[in-house]
């Protein structure tokens, strides 16, 4: 069956629609007849004219405009009922000639230009979905060949006898995974960024899990997308205090961890507590040797924010505080 589109694009319409609009023209005319004064046999014409110029283009809006001045010659001009043309007619048609002709030429290009404004945005709205298909095919891959990179060292380490260099290889392989899987879930399947909440519960259930910590998880805030130059520092550093809270503060058993991002100020500031056994006394993370910390303050270096660690009322903080960047869609 052929489409309404279809239809409108059909000459045989156009040209209906000039003939309707003629008629009616015409109709009308004949019913105000008596309310109109003389000289103006042409009134009810000019909107059917515009009309099937705007719906149907500029052949049928001459076919109208043809037909409704041989109506309104015939019918409405002195003498009635025939063609008389005089210095008068002859005038009062030619300004109807010119204004329907007019209208025609100025309508017509307007439809034209609006027919080209709806291509133009089409193509532009296919350009936009290849752009974000690629785009996720991309940043897809991308991810993909990091985790091969992860997994790479994690086989390296297996091969390695010596204890110490297999616990680096082995924890070097878990963050690069950890950062493939940070740059996966970005984004949802349609392609808008993903709230930091949604990804960020996933990545600690799976971390807690792999550390077999009974430890108990919750997590505040978060609510907005992180901007993709700073997701992957500022997950990094979630990731390496709550790691620290479960080897160091909770030696395996169980506890509680706090994980807070607030996102409301002109600075956001992400917080980890536990209530683990905390640092020694004395303890200072800036002059730390630890790997763990040294990532973790060259993440906050990256983002040009501060990370500082503190024991407050039997609580371990860690706290990262940074200027966020502009998110664009």
């Amino acid at each position: 069956m052929m489409g309404w589109q279809s239809i409108r694009t059909a000459p045989l319409f156009g040209y209906g629609i000039a003939a309707v609009a003629a008629l009616a023209a015409f109709c009308l005319r004949l019913l105000l007849d008596g309310w109109f004064p003389p000289g103006f046999p042409y009134v009810t014409f000019f909107p059917a004219v515009v009309i099937t110029a705007y719906f149907a283009g500029a052949r049928p809006a001459i076919l109208c405009a043809v037909l409704s001045m041989f109506g309104a010659g015939y019918f409405f001009v002195p003498a009635y009922n025939g063609f008389h043309i005089n210095v008068a007619t002859g005038v009062a048609l030619f300004f109807y000639v010119f204004v329907v002709a007019v209208d025609i030429f100025f309508i017509d290009g307007m439809r034209g230009a609006m027919r080209q404004l709806a291509a133009e945005r089409e193509r532009y709205e296919r350009l936009a979905e290849n752009r974000d298909l690629l785009y996720r095919e991309l940043h897809h891959r991308v991810s993909n060949n990091i985790q091969v990179v992860g997994a790479l060292l994690r086989l390296q380490a297996g091969g390695v006898s010596d204890g110490e260099a297999q616990r680096a290889l082995t924890e070097a392989g878990g963050r690069i995974e950890t950062i493939a899987r940070i740059q996966r879930e970005l984004h949802n399947q349609v392609g808008d960024p993903s709230p930091f909440r949604d990804f960020a519960r996933s990545l600690l259930a799976d971390a807690n899990a792999a550390a077999g910590s009974p430890a108990e998880v919750s997590l505040d805030g978060g609510e907005a997308p992180l901007h993709p130059d700073q997701a992957t520092p500022v997950t990094l550093v979630l990731l390496e205090s709550f790691n620290n809270a479960i080897e160091h503060g909770f030696k395996g058993g169980a506890g509680q961890v706090l994980v807070s991002l607030d996102q409301s100020g002109d600075e956001h500031v992400l917080i980890v507590r536990d209530n683990g056994a905390g640092p020694p006394p004395g303890f200072d993370p800036r002059n730390s040797a630890s790997l763990g910390l040294r990532i973790v303050r060259s993440m906050a270096g990256q983002l040009g924010g501060v990370f500082d660690l503190t024991r407050q009322d039997g609580w371990t903080v860690c706290r990262l505080t940074y200027r966020p960047k502009a998110l664009e869609f």
